[in-house]
């Protein structure tokens, strides 16, 4: 058995600066805001919607960044989306300095993309200064 990967989109996000917790119980916290974003694809296109998208980022003291993000997504055609993904990155280097990865799940009443609900989702990313891009991919 081998997995396939069904390209869903490219997923762009601008950042706001971080809310920055340091020595939290968890980690070191940064809480990044979606200034604006998009996923944009044949298959699942359309903005964030509103101040709906942040990531809660927590680092550890070994430089291991989790990610925490939950997005609505407002497709062209106009169907919400809720996103949630966890995931993963170094940033020992510093920030985008290692790809970022992630398990993105979708969740919709929409019957257009009802098919979501039951897609897992991996994406690999790249933070280049406060702009962050994602390649998204359907596991089958």
């Amino acid at each position: 058995m081998s997995i396939e990967l069904v390209p869903l989109g490219t997923m762009t996000a601008d950042l706001r600066r971080p809310h920055y917790l340091p020595k939290t119980p968890v980690g070191d916290r940064l809480v990044y805001e979606v200034e604006s974003g998009a996923i944009t694809g044949e298959r699942l296109s359309g903005k964030m919607k509103g101040s709906s998208t942040a990531d809660w980022l927590v680092i550890g003291p070994d430089g291991t960044a989790t990610l925490d993000v939950r997005s609505v997504l407002e497709t062209d055609d106009g169907a919400l989306i809720f996103i949630h993904y966890t995931g993963r990155t170094d940033v020992s280097g510093g920030p985008g300095s290692s790809p970022m990865y992630a398990a993105p799940l979708f969740e919709t009443g929409d019957d257009r993309y009802r098919w979501l609900n039951k897609v897992q989702a991996v994406a690999k990313g790249r933070l280049d200064g406060m702009t962050l891009t994602y390649e998204l991919f359907e596991v089958r």
